[in-house]
Parts: C-alpha cells; structure tokens; sequence
C-alpha cells in the first residue's frame, strides 16, 4: 500500500474583494479578513479590483497560449497565485440583491483549472440588516461551478460600517468570532485538498 504524506506547511490563500464603488466600505472588511488569516500563520495575496485594474473581460487569462506570450505581466503574475493558493476567501458585496460585477469579472479571468478542487469561504456584508446574503446565495453558486465549492459556513456582516472600523479593526467580539468560524472551516479544506491533491493528483 502506497504510503500517504500530509503537509504542515502554512497556507497560501487568495482573497477576493469584489467592489469597486465609491465610498465602498468592502475594503475594511477583506483588511479584517486578510489580518485574521495571517494571525493562523498563513500567506495571503489580496486582490483588489480597484487597485488591480482588472479591465472589463475581453481575453481571459486562458485564451493565451500556453506560455502565456503577449499577456501583461501582471495578469500572470496574477495567475500565479490563484493556481498556487490552496483555498480563497471571498468578500462580497451585495449590488442590487447580486453578485457586484467587479468580483465576477476578475474571477473570470482565470480558468476553473485554476481553481479546481481547493475550497473557498464567502464573506458577505452590507450597511443593512441581511448582511448580503442574497449575493451570497448566487456566488455559492457560481464558486461552486469554477471548481472551489464554498465551505458550509458563511460569515454575513450585517450594518457592517458600525460593526468594523475604518482601518478594518472589529468594533465587537462578534466580528472574530464570526471570521474565526468560518477560517476553520476553509483550513480544515484546504488541508485535506491540499494533502489529496499532494498524493494523489488531480481528477
């Protein structure tokens, strides 16, 4: 019987921030969310839409050829990281009871192989009472055919600008507890992924 390995090694998560509007109060939340993995020890890459720039999707990262030629280095380096992560965490926004476009648009831009049989966990707020679980609803769905079903938990944050602060630092115990739930949820995935993966390779 072949012998199986299992890693030890910190994580290495992407987190996905999907709004670009003004006044956007996701920033405070993925700083919250992205401070709270790197106390577990892990590495994590935050995407931002805003900062990135990834413009509207006309040529996936996918429809180059293998060597990625004439891509701009950004976008590859970018690629990178999402097939090296061995989970996501996804912050989102709710835009008109959905999934805010900037999010589904940089997702897009990599190719479900690239996500394909890591976890992911679904971070959903809003400046009301039902904390963007309707958006949640939908990106289950959509994380779900790229390949990184999300994990069983969902951490909604409803009246989020009086529940973190400015700098993303949590205004109640809540706020820890919440992501704390959920984080353990998406590393116990992504482990047991990772350690399959590792032995016996892709399906």
């Amino acid at each position: 019987m072949a012998s199986y390995t299992a890693s030890s090694a910190p994580l290495k998560v992407v987190l996905f921030l999907g709004t670009v509007r003004e006044n956007r109060l996701g920033l405070r939340v993925a700083q919250f969310m992205k401070k709270q993995i790197e106390k577990s020890g892990h590495a994590v890459n935050l995407f931002d839409p805003l900062e990135m720039k990834f413009p509207m999707l006309e040529k996936p990262i996918f429809h180059y050829d293998k060597e990625r030629a004439g891509a701009p280095d950004w976008l590859i380096d970018a690629e990178k990281k999402v097939k090296e992560a061995d989970a996501y965490v996804v912050v989102t926004g709710e835009y008109n009871h959905s999934i805010p476009p900037a999010l589904s648009n940089m997702m897009d831009y990599f190719g479900g192989s690239s996500y394909g049989c890591k976890p992911s966990g679904i971070v959903c707020y809003s400046p009301g009472i039902y904390g963007g679980m309707r958006a949640a609803m939908q990106l289950r769905a959509m994380l779900g055919e790229l390949g990184c079903l999300s994990v069983s938990n969902i951490f909604g944050i409803p009246k989020v600008h009086e529940s973190l602060k400015e700098d993303g630092e949590p205004a109640n115990d809540h706020m820890v507890r919440g992501a704390d739930r959920l984080l353990a949820q998406v590393y116990w995935h992504a482990n047991a992924m990772r350690n399959h993966r590792d032995n016996f390779g892709l399906p």
